[in-house]
């Protein structure tokens, strides 16, 4: 093991060379204080050709801005808002990877790292550091990279589960930055709709993956009257830490894990911050953990809950794209699909709004063009909207039509069901599901 020292930002970046790819702790906990540094290194022509890969980050992203082109160049493995218009701008790129395969990348070689800048706690009394609220595929960068840097950050909580020796990193860094937080808005009455129609499908003592988001804590606040509800996520908010302070959640009934929160990476206020502190009830784990559909399906009745953008008549799922612009990225959907489809009394839930906010369909004939299929319409299941939910597995393409027309907004079916009609034939009328 090495022995790191403290530096400062500015020196730490210093040792980056050109031509690498950079990993960055990512989603709340990004080192803003070490790409300030590198900003500062390329104003200078100090460097150039510098490839940066993680999951969406919040706050500021100078390594996407056009600016920078030729210095920086963004290889996201999700993209957030803050990188979206420099990527379908064609300043910045995504990079198409399951959440929970993003770790092999770096541990099998693809993407060769030539620096890993990561946020970490202060150290325990073994010289343990954790990665706090960003886990994710932080622990295979540090693993792989060739330089390790890591900003101690007394605001990054010591969340047990996957912890690093700080004999791992070759420079460290001291930064009092606060974590960055998010509210959600409050869900709108569509929006508990859906959640009333997902929550039909919970029953006490399942096992429960949900993003972030109105439509995510629409659910939760629907659930407060489950029991002994556990939790097996890539990342949680504040939605789900009510259920878990007031009991709901539980743990009880799960197979592996039992009693545990596990998650890999987190997002929202403060109170979830703190509340995975020293908290030995909460195991933070690496995405290769988290993501496995082989682990998340050895709890029984597990519920996966995913969104999507749009869903065609025969149960294609979009849900990283808007066409051909890139929206958000693969993520973990497909692997907590095939995870909860493989649990014991497991279903998969795909849920949304029946129409965008511009009141435009979101069940469609055919998907737009360019659109990419993150769950294939064999691995679809359960989809519910604020009209209903509708199982399709073991349903042919013509009962998929039907059942998914008799969820879509009112106002769309008739030409939904015109356009079924002309894809299926006359025989498309002659029954009924």
């Amino acid at each position: 093991m090495k022995t790191p020292k403290y530096v400062s930002a500015d020196e730490a970046v210093s040792h980056i060379p050109s031509h690498c790819h950079v990993h960055l702790s990512s989603v709340a906990s990004v080192p803003h204080c070490l790409i300030r540094a590198l900003c500062r290194r390329a104003d200078a022509g100090d460097v150039a050709d510098l490839h940066f890969h993680h999951f969406h980050t919040e706050g500021p992203a100078p390594y996407s801005d056009p600016a920078y082109e030729g210095i920086f160049f963004e290889q996201g493995f999700f993209i957030g808002p803050n990188v979206r218009k420099n990527v379908n701008g064609g300043y910045a790129d995504y990079l198409p990877v399951h959440l929970g395969e993003s770790q092999k990348l770096y541990r099998d070689g693809h993407i060769r790292l030539g620096a890993a800048l990561v946020n970490v706690s202060l150290p325990d009394e073994n010289g343990k550091v954790s990665l706090g609220t960003s886990v994710d595929c932080s622990v295979a960068a540090v693993e792989s990279a060739e330089l390790v840097i890591g900003v101690v950050n007394p605001n990054v909580p010591f969340a047990y589960g996957d912890l690093l020796d700080l004999g791992l990193f070759d420079y460290l860094v001291r930064d009092d930055t606060p974590l960055v937080t998010a509210a959600f808005a409050e869900p709108t009455p569509t929006e508990v709709l859906i959640g009333k129609n997902c929550a039909a499908l919970v029953e006490d003592g399942d096992c429960i993956q949900m993003g972030i988001g109105a439509l995510p804590n629409a659910l939760a606040a629907q659930l407060s009257g489950h029991r002994h509800l556990g939790l097996h996520t890539e990342m949680f908010a504040d939605g789900l830490l009510k259920l878990i302070k007031s009991g709901v959640i539980d743990g009880s009934r799960k197979k592996i894990d039992t009693g545990k929160v596990v998650a890999s990476f987190l997002l929202g206020s403060q109170d979830v911050y703190s509340f995975i502190d020293h908290n030995p009830s909460v195991n933070m784990r690496d995405i290769k953990y988290t993501n496995n559909p082989f682990v998340i399906a050895q709890n029984p009745h597990m519920k996966a809950i995913n969104s999507a953008t749009e869903v065609d008549l025969t149960g294609q799922i979009c849900a990283d794209s808007i066409g051909t612009r890139i929206f958000s990225g693969t993520g973990g959907q497909l692997e907590f699909v095939r995870g909860a489809s493989m649990s014991e009394g497991g279903k998969s839930i795909t849920a949304f709004a029946s129409r965008t906010k511009n009141g435009k369909n979101k069940i469609v004939a055919e998907l737009n063009a360019g659109a990419g299929v993150v769950t294939p319409r064999a691995d679809a299941h359960w989809v519910v909207t604020e009209y209903g939910a509708v199982d399709l597995y073991g349903r042919s393409l013509q009962e998929r039509a039907k059942l998914l027309i008799s969820i879509a907004h009112p106002d769309d079916r008739e030409a939904l069901d015109r356009e079924a009609f002309a894809r299926f034939g006359p025989h498309y009328h002659n029954f009924s599901v």
